[in-house]
C-alpha cells in the first residue's frame, strides 16, 4: 500500500537528509500534503502488527527545539529495545532507557543550532517490533542562523547527490548568503546554485557528477547578514566523494527496474508501481535516505485508516512527500513484474524483517547509496516537482541557473 504524500517519513534508518515522520508512499496522485512512505501491492495475508505504540517528541520536522526537556521517547504496550539520537555527523547523544523500558530521555542538554535524527525501536510481548523516527533541529542562538547540510561531511555518495543547505531562519538577502558559499569539484566542472524558497539553497553541476569526483563545500557564513539582525555563525569546509556511477531506470509500463553501474547493466528486477488511481511520480529522483525497516501509515498521507505497516523492509526514500523504493513481503508475488497496484511507491519482492540480502529488495538496498539516481518512465502520471526531495535534476540547466540570486 503506497501513496503519494506531501510531507516526510522515517524509520530505523541508514541515510541522509532531514525531515520525516511516519511514512506514506508519494506518487503522482491527487492526495494533499502528507508524510512518509506507503506500500505496494495487494495484501494477501495481513501481517500481525506490533501492539507497541512508540511516541517520539519532538515530532518529525520541528525546528527551534529547546535544548533541555523537549526530547523524549515513550512506548505503550511494549518495551523500548533501542533509541539512537545522533547529529549530522553521526555522533550519538547518550541517553537512558528507564528501568521499565517505557521511556527514554537524553542524559543532558543538546547543543544549540544542531540538526538531529532520532530512531526508536520497541517490541510488544510477542516480540513484534515497531519503529519510529524523527528529525529535528535545536534552536540557534539569538540573532544568528546556521546552515544544515546534505550530504554528510566525509561521506561517499551517488552521482546524483546535490549539495543542499537548509537554513535555520528565513533568508532575506539571498545574494549575500549565496555568495558566501562556494562549491568546487575535482575534476573541475561548473556548479550553480538554485533557491527553493527562502530557507533552502541547492548546488549541482549541469549533468550528474562523474564517478570519483571529490567535492568541497566552503561555508563562509560567519557574520554574513542573511536577514535584518540575523547573522551567520559558520566558517567551515565540508567534503564528500562521488562513488561509482549507479543509475537505475524504472519502466512502469514493463514493470521492470534496470540497474546500471558505470554504464553497464548489472541486474533487471521485477517491480510494481502506483496504480492508475495513485500513479508513481515520473522523472529523475535521487535516493536521499535508507532504512532497513520503517513504518508506513496511511494517515500521514491523508488516506485515513487504510493501512499501518510498522515494519516495511529495505526502504529507500525518493521524495520528501513519501515516495519510496522498498521491499514488500505481504503482496501476492505475482504482482511484481506484472501489475502496478500500489499507492505511489515502487515495490520489490522481499522477506519480513529487513535482514535478507538475497531478495530483490535486499540486494538493491545493499547496492544503493544516498545520491544514487532512479529514473522513472511511464506513459502516464505526474512529473515529480524538483523541490520534492533532492530532485532538482528535473529542471533544465537554464531553469536551474535562473534560480540563483547572483544570476
Amino acid at each position: 500500500m503506497w501513496r503519494r504524500g506531501r510531507v516526510w517519513a522515517r524509520g530505523v534508518a541508514v541515510g541522509v537528509w532531514c525531515l520525516g515522520v511516519l511514512t506514506g508512499c508519494g506518487g503522482g496522485g491527487s492526495v494533499g500534503d502528507g508524510v512518509g512512505p506507503v506500500e505496494v501491492g495487494v495484501r494477501t495475508a495481513p501481517a500481525v502488527p506490533s501492539r507497541a505504540v512508540v511516541t517520539v517528541l519532538p515530532v518529525d520536522g520541528v525546528q527551534d527545539v529547546q535544548p533541555e526537556g523537549a526530547v523524549r521517547v515513550s512506548v505503550a504496550q511494549g518495551r523500548l529495545v533501542s533509541v539512537r539520537l545522533a547529529d549530522g555527523k553521526g555522533v550519538e547523544v547518550p541517553g537512558t532507557i528507564g528501568p521499565d523500558g517505557a521511556g527514554w530521555v537524553p542524559d543532558g542538554p543538546l547543543p544549540l543550532g544542531t540538526a538531529f535524527t532520532l530512531d526508536a525501536v520497541a517490541e510488544d510481548d510477542q516480540g513484534q517490533k515497531a519503529a519510529q523516527h524523527a528529525a529535528f533541529s535545536t534552536v540557534a542562538r539569538a540573532h544568528t542562523f546556521v546552515a544544515f547540510f546534505t550530504p554528510e561531511d566525509g561521506s561517499t555518495v551517488g552521482v546524483g547527490m546535490p549539495v543542499s543547505l537548509r537554513f535555520s531562519r528565513p533568508i532575506a538577502d539571498r545574494a549575500a548568503v549565496e555568495k558566501a558559499v562556494q562549491v568546487s569539484a575535482d575534476p573541475p566542472v561548473p556548479v550553480a546554485a538554485h533557491w527553493f524558497g527562502n530557507q533552502r539553497l541547492d548546488f549541482r553541476p549541469r549533468q550528474y557528477w562523474a564517478a570519483g569526483t571529490k567535492v568541497t563545500v566552503a561555508l563562509r557564513l560567519k557574520d554574513v547578514q542573511g536577514a535584518p539582525g540575523a547573522f551567520g555563525s559558520q566558517n567551515r569546509d565540508l567534503h564528500f566523494t562521488v562513488g561509482r556511477a549507479q543509475v537505475s531506470t524504472v519502466d512502469l509500463d514493463a514493470h521492470t527496474l534496470t540497474v546500471r553501474a558505470d554504464g553497464k547493466v548489472v541486474r533487471v528486477l521485477k517491480v510494481s508501481g502506483g496504480s492508475p488511481e495513485h500513479s508513481t511520480y515520473r522523472g529523475v529522483m535521487v535516493v536521499s535516505e535508507k532504512y532497513k525497516v520503517t513504518r508506513m501509515n496511511s494517515q500521514t498521507v491523508g488516506m485515513g485508516d487504510e493501512y499501518d505497516i510498522q515494519d516495511v523492509p529495505h526502504a529507500m526514500r525518493l521524495t520528501t512527500s513519501g515516495t519510496f523504493l522498498h521491499g514488500n513481503y505481504w503482496a501476492d508475488p505475482k504482482v511484481f513484474g506484472s501489475a502496478n497496484t500500489s499507492h505511489g511507491c515502487l515495490g520489490l519482492a522481499d522477506a519480513k524483517g529487513g535482514t535478507s540480502k538475497d531478495t530483490p529488495a535486499g540486494w538493491l538496498f545493499e547496492h544503493t547509496v544516498p545520491g544514487d539516481v532512479v529514473e522513472v518512465r511511464a506513459s502516464a502520471g505526474d512529473f515529480v516537482p524538483p523541490q520534492n526531495g533532492l530532485n532538482g535534476w528535473n529542471l533544465s540547466w537554464e531553469q536551474w541557473v535562473a534560480g540563483s540570486a547572483l544570476r
